[in-house]
């Protein structure tokens, strides 16, 4: 399944029985960008600010004073229902004197963030592998060659007396074919070995 981000912060507002409801999504890499993002975007002056974050397998949400489950938690179930992660998603309320009642609420909140994520231009998060491989000088230019039709970004390079030592991102579905032909490539004289993610 595919999973997205967001490419730029994005925003979307909406009346809803006279009150007002503002939603602002951003890209975050981290929980303390998330809290700060809350921080920057939050307006002191509206009656609620509610949000939710995900990363990866790590989430949180805030009901700002709204009964318990009726805001956080339905900015949470649209960010899951979009598809997204490593996502921020503030929505500000100003109350405009007519209750919404705990069902009016969880669509209201849920409704505005999901409706400010449909319309989010949307980055594919693809999951990547990290390789660290070295050969010599003499396959040097070969292997190089194959990193675009694998997707192969260089995170370091080093040269040494021996030939080139690499840390390679590449997409995970293309990590055993590579190591394979890299091997292939360097006759079984190279090393391509995963590096073990933290």
């Amino acid at each position: 399944m595919a999973v997205f981000t967001l490419r730029e912060p994005t925003s979307f507002e909406q009346d809803i029985k006279k009150s007002r409801f503002l939603a602002l999504a951003a890209p975050v890499d981290s929980a303390s960008q998330a809290l700060a993002f809350f921080q920057a975007k939050g307006v002191p002056e509206a009656t609620h600010n509610c949000w939710a974050y995900k990363i990866g397998a790590e989430y949180r949400f805030n009901d700002d004073g709204e009964p318990g489950g009726t805001a956080g938690r339905p900015i949470l179930q649209a960010i899951e229902g979009q598809d997204c992660d490593r996502v921020a998603v503030l929505v500000i309320r100003w109350f405009g004197g007519v209750k919404l009642g705990t069902g009016g609420l969880v669509r209201a909140y849920g409704g505005v963030a999901a409706q400010c994520l449909r319309l989010a231009d949307k980055l594919e998060l693809i999951p990547m592998a990290t390789l660290r491989c070295r050969c010599s000088f003499a396959d040097l230019a070969l292997i190089q060659s194959r990193f675009e039709s694998f997707g192969v970004q260089v995170q370091d390079e080093q040269f040494d007396a021996e030939g080139v030592r690499w840390v390679l991102n590449l997409p995970v579905q293309h990590k055993t074919d590579f190591q394979q032909s890299f091997i292939n490539m360097t006759r079984g004289q190279g090393e391509c070995e995963p590096v073990e993610q933290a």
